[in-house]
């Protein structure tokens, strides 16, 4: 097992592909919901001072008015990735008023759907196209699903690595082919193992009752207004949390064979009508209740908590970037918030996910079958609702394996990709981060998960009591954290063009917005 991983180790085991890994980048999206100090989603628009959420390149809204997307460049190095998020959360920190940031990945008090203000762009064709989208999503699954958070960690090798790599592979295909080729492979390994993350990283074994509005659920009491499952790791990733629900009723699930393949199975569910959504109408009167009638809307709402990507450029649609310009990096979106850390994530997981994203791209890969892909899914809900019971298996092929046995043996064959990764960036903290995840495999009480449910029961705490007093403490972190006068004007700066921006484009607007949506789903 893991041959082929170490003959591929040993061929990049040179100074030359060290220096070319040490330059792969790293980038993070944070997802904050806006809350008021006392509970209750924040019912005010987005900051003005925070920029327009439209065109901001680092500060932007998701799902809700009041759900903050805090987007990082792409960094070189897990320490300027971090400096980076500090930085944006410490100025949006300076221009919130009477309100916090909500600490976990679950949402506090859900006073039903109709508090849950839908995301507002101005007045543009581009910014109706983006609340149409998100009104759509709330009908489809619901607007409390829409405003669960996470972290997304986005990763890409360097045009140095790939260049050097490919020729020690033997393979003469054209380069851009090669690296899609590469990427989805890569992609298809964090599936396989993708249930670690959560393990790992887990931070949602609880939940607020008032999220599930008095719906029937199998998950535990935990006190009067949280309801809990004892050994759970991420409720986010699992039956509670937003899942494409249709998938097993119209046959269409994305396929990872190959970047067409992907971009093939995505364009399909963008085209193919689902009854039960047009019963709810696609423009009712004068306003879209959802950009169309289709198993999916956009590909972006197809969930999985890996995607393939590519930049995007205008009003592209993400197959179509994929189709004409291949891969550029791997989106990881199960990350959930980390509540003990004012980041959201620390930089021992930033190392550890590190590790992952080479150890999935030098490992074997071969294609995913029919019954893989539901074992995959099988594996990821009993680790999200149950991870960290004593003795659970999991499936691997045809045979079931024991949780912490598959765990130990991943986190061991890391270790000479961690070694690798610490060579080449002139550290020992890859193999540290590999070494402490390795002790929560064989101690599930120094996970996440475990530890929130723990300090919930110290402090005789519901969750969101946890959560509330958690926010608070990152709330005075950042407020008794300088942030230095030029990078204040860079924020500042960066806010007053993005509103221009988003005035600019607001001006040069044409055509009706029906026609801007034909041409968008016109595009090939």
């Amino acid at each position: 097992m893991y041959q082929l991983l170490q003959q591929r180790l040993s061929l990049l085991s040179s100074s030359d592909f060290e220096e070319a890994l040490a330059a792969s980048k790293i980038g993070l999206e944070k997802e904050s919901l806006r809350v008021l100090p006392e509970g209750g989603i924040a019912q005010t628009p987005h900051p003005v001072a925070w920029g327009s959420p439209l065109t901001h390149p680092q500060i932007t809204t998701d799902f809700s008015e009041a759900l903050a997307e805090l987007v990082t460049p792409p960094c070189d190095s897990v320490a300027e990735v971090i400096q980076s998020l500090d930085d944006i959360q410490n100025f949006i920190y300076r221009n919130l008023d009477n309100e916090i940031l909500w600490a976990t990945s679950m949402p506090c008090v859900v006073a039903g759907e109709t508090s849950i203000p839908l995301a507002k762009y101005g007045s543009s064709n581009a910014a109706q196209m983006k609340t149409a989208y998100r009104r759509g999503l709330g009908l489809r699954y619901g607007r409390a699903m829409q405003v669960i958070a996470g972290v997304h960690f986005n990763y890409s090798f360097s045009d140095n690595f790939w260049q050097r790599y490919q020729p020690l592979l033997g393979n003469d295909d054209p380069l851009q082919d090669f690296i899609s080729e590469q990427y989805m492979g890569l992609v298809r390994n964090l599936l396989r193992y993708g249930w670690l993350v959560p393990y790992l990283f887990g931070a949602s074994p609880a939940v607020c009752k008032s999220f599930l509005n008095g719906q029937r659920t199998m998950l535990q009491e935990f006190n009067g207004n949280t309801y809990f499952e004892p050994y759970a790791t991420s409720l986010r990733l699992g039956d509670i949390g937003y899942q494409n629900n249709k998938e097993e009723l119209t046959g269409i699930k994305a396929c990872y064979d190959s970047i067409e393949a992907y971009v093939e199975s995505m364009q399909c569910a963008i085209n193919t009508p689902y009854s039960g959504y047009e019963e709810i109408g696609v423009k009712v009167g004068d306003e879209y209740q959802q950009l169309n009638a289709n198993i999916l809307q956009i590909e972006n709402e197809y969930y999985s908590t890996v995607r393939p990507k590519q930049i995007l450029q205008g009003n592209e649609k993400p197959s179509t970037a994929l189709k004409k310009r291949g891969v550029a990096y791997v989106e990881l979106r199960s990350v959930d918030v980390n509540a003990f850390d004012p980041h959201g994530i620390n930089s021992d997981q930033l190392h550890f996910l590190e590790v992952l994203m080479l150890f999935c791209l030098l490992e074997e890969s071969p294609e995913l079958s029919k019954s893989e892909v539901a074992t995959i899914d099988e594996n990821l809900v009993l680790v999200a609702h149950k991870g960290r019971k004593p003795g659970l298996d999991l499936r691997r092929g045809e045979e079931k394996i024991s949780l912490q046995d598959w765990a130990s043996e991943l986190c061991n064959a890391m270790k000479p990709v961690a070694s690798l990764l610490d060579r080449a960036n002139h550290c020992e903290n890859y193999f540290s981060s590999v070494k402490s995840q390795l002790a929560s495999v064989f101690d599930p009480e120094l996970t996440p998960s475990a530890r929130m449910l723990a300090e919930m029961r110290e402090n005789d705490e519901g969750f969101f009591h946890h959560a509330q007093r958690m926010s608070k403490y990152h709330y005075h972190y950042y407020k008794t954290h300088d942030l230095p006068e030029d990078k204040i004007r860079f924020f500042e700066d960066a806010a007053k063009k993005s509103i221009e921006k988003q005035h600019q484009i607001e001006v040069e607007d044409h055509i009706s917005f029906d026609e801007f949506l034909q041409n968008y789903f016109d595009e090939e």
